[in-house]
């Protein structure tokens, strides 16, 4: 059955403030389910603590609102539960990098096949624009008294490092580019992470859209420069061929990473297709797992009592 991305409209009120990137991100998860073709119920999206995690509301599919810090947690074990659903992970820079910069490193350990969103926009946009862990050192945004003194989190460096199968970065007002980032980061087999770069107006007065799109460095004819710039323009290659140039092909992607200022690289930076996700991995443990993961196994009988038979998990055990 076809689908259109208004078929994905929750009919929730979108309470985001007038020119937020989470509008345009919104609209792109929209765009990306309908073009693949995926049912509301077989989508779970899983969020944190936010303005970014309100996304699921305004989304017609599962929803997850859970703690700040934590839907990664939630997320990997709604996936190990059933391996059928499509899990997307939904949060900004602060829940994602701060609080839960634990459960980002180690998820990138285990590779669970799912797509993380993580917008981008430098500051705590609910709580009235401290600065996030993304934050340059050296940046006073307006609801600073003084410049961050800390250094900013590179999360797409992050991501490569800490075991990440897939790594993009796109903007939120790039519809295009946007929607086929988070179409490839679905369709990855693995754990995928597209950073979102997005304004936000009321608290970032220095990474504006006008700035994004070069307007206060406009070249001789007065025309502006845009600063972001695609990847897949310049020849560069992410993918992963063989084995052999893992490592090289993540020195690269970090390395691109690291452009800020004049010029923002956007595009996928890395993708390694041969890891094994960790369904894969449970399964060689535990064979029976994929053909009847937790979600499929029926847990009591009509009086309440448990109908588990856990003889093939035992002997699952004793083979393997």
């Amino acid at each position: 059955m076809a689908h259109k991305p208004s078929d994905y409209k929750s009919g929730v009120y979108v309470d985001w403030c007038p020119g937020c990137g989470d509008h345009g991100i919104l609209a792109g998860v929209q765009m990306a389910l309908a073009e693949l073709g995926l049912e509301p119920h077989d989508v779970v999206l899983v969020s944190g603590v936010g303005n970014a995690p309100k996304l699921p509301h305004f989304v017609k599919a599962n929803g997850v609102h859970t703690l700040h810090g934590r839907l990664l947690p939630f997320a990997m074990g709604i996936k190990m539960a059933n391996p059928d659903l499509q899990v997307i992970g939904v949060g900004g820079d602060g829940d994602g990098l701060g609080i839960g910069a634990g459960h980002f490193v180690n998820a990138g350990r285990r590779n669970i096949d799912m797509a993380y969103l993580l917008h981008n926009n430098g500051v705590y946009g609910l709580t009235k624009g401290q600065a996030s862990p993304t934050l340059k050192l050296g940046m006073k945004t307006k609801s600073l008294p003084k410049p961050n003194i800390n250094e900013g989190i590179v999360a797409v460096a992050l991501a490569i490092t800490v075991g990440f199968t897939f790594v993009a970065r796109s903007y939120a007002f790039d519809l295009s580019h946007l929607k086929e980032m988070i179409k490839q980061a679905i369709t990855h087999k693995g754990l995928a992470l597209v950073e979102i770069l997005q304004p936000c107006p009321p608290y970032n007065d220095i990474n504006t859209k006008d700035w994004y799109a070069g307007v206060d460095r406009p070249d001789a004819n007065g025309k502006p420069q845009p600063r972001l710039y695609k990847l897949q323009d310049t020849g560069f290659d992410p993918v992963v061929h063989e084995e052999s140039e893992i490592f090289k092909k993540k020195v690269a992607g970090m390395e691109k990473a690291q452009e800020w200022g004049d010029r923002i690289p956007i595009g996928v930076f890395f993708q390694n297709p041969f890891e094994l996700t960790f369904q894969e991995r449970f399964a060689k443990r535990i064979p029976s797992y994929l053909k009847n993961p937790p979600a499929k196994q029926q847990l009591k009988d009509e009086n309440g009592y448990s109908s588990v038979d856990l003889n093939e998990f035992m002997d699952d055990l004793k083979t393997s």
